[in-house]
């Protein structure tokens, strides 16, 4: 039986290439995909969500969701992504439409349909957090979140402390992780060293020959540029990709802890920060008023912290040939 995947995602470029692993995986089933906006604005979003569908020659419905944070305005990452998200290549916009209906309700209702539903969030987590305000038992009768954010190391990408995704709309994170959702954390830290597609890689990409691994080279181009004035490395990180394939496949990660995770929202030195837990210490007296909302609470976040780089990049070969 094919396992069921909703997949939230601020489409741009490498959420693209995690979509496409996502549309070929020959035992996955992505019942929709739900917009927000992040790395471009929400149509922008919508609309580079529904070429890659096109691009997969798949019928997946995609539904756009929120237009901005919680309770911030939206700042986008176009200076790492290009303009329209996909390295300003030109490519036509999509044929197709997004389907009608909010992506709130969609995941809601996807979560009551699909018991095994694994939900996959590639971007802010603003769609997530307001589907568990409307409903928070979601939390118990959801299977699996794959949640690609947060630098539980603390090297952020966007400030020292913090990574976009979480950054961006720390509010909502901070409601998806004290929630008690089962959430698997792959951080930022996961893309980087050997795990970035360097330029080798990129021409093994290449010699692939399909339509499929040139746009996935293609329209990382401009990140690819960014990611060097960024982190001094030459070649392409794909933190989206990174996290569909552990989704994909768990044992590609090789050191997992399950830890109380909990997000700052209130300095803006630290702001988005991913705070773990790493020694037990939440429970701790001299911590129980900082942590309180996990108090009597079992720890929910199993945090990634290293996995097998080369068999990443087979798996994201894999999809693309």
């Amino acid at each position: 039986m094919n396992r069921h995947f909703l997949i939230d995602t601020d489409t741009a470029s490498d959420d693209a290439v995690a979509l496409i692993m996502a549309l070929r995986a020959p035992d996955v089933e992505v019942v929709a995909i739900t917009t927000v906006a992040g790395n471009v604005g929400v149509d922008q979003a919508t609309s580079n969500a529904l070429y890659t569908v096109e691009l997969c020659s798949a019928t997946v419905p995609v539904y756009r969701g929120a237009p901005k944070p919680l309770h911030r305005p939206l700042q986008d990452a176009t200076w790492f992504h290009g303009k329209d998200g996909l390295g300003d290549k030109g490519y036509s916009p999509a044929s197709s439409k997004p389907s009608a209906g909010e992506a709130v309700d969609i995941i809601l209702d996807s979560i009551a349909r699909y018991p095994d539903l694994e939900l996959v969030t590639l971007g802010p987590l603003t769609n997530i957090a307001l589907a568990l305000q409307r409903r928070p038992s979601l939390a118990e009768r959801l299977k699996r979140c794959v949640l690609m954010g947060g630098a539980p190391c603390c090297v952020g990408n966007v400030t020292p402390a913090a990574e976009y995704n979480i950054w961006t709309d720390p509010e909502a994170a901070q409601i998806v992780l004290r929630s008690g959702l089962p959430v698997d954390l792959i951080g930022w830290h996961l893309c980087r060293g050997q795990a970035v597609l360097n330029p080798a890689d990129i021409a093994h990409t290449l010699a692939l020959n399909t339509g499929l691994a040139r746009f996935a080279i293609d329209c990382n181009g401009h990140a690819r540029q960014a990611f060097l004035e960024q982190t001094g490395e030459d070649g392409i990180s794909l933190p989206d990709p990174v996290a569909m394939a552990i989704a994909l496949d768990r044992t590609i990660a090789t050191n997992w802890s399950r830890r109380h995770v909990d997000v700052e929202i209130s300095s803006e030195l630290t702001r988005g920060m991913t705070v773990v837990d790493e020694l037990n210490v939440s429970g701790n007296f001299r911590n129980r008023q900082v942590w309180s909302d996990f108090q009597g609470q079992p720890e929910a976040t199993d945090v990634c912290w290293t996995m097998d780089a080369p068999r990443w990049k087979q798996a994201l070969y894999r999809a693309l040939a």
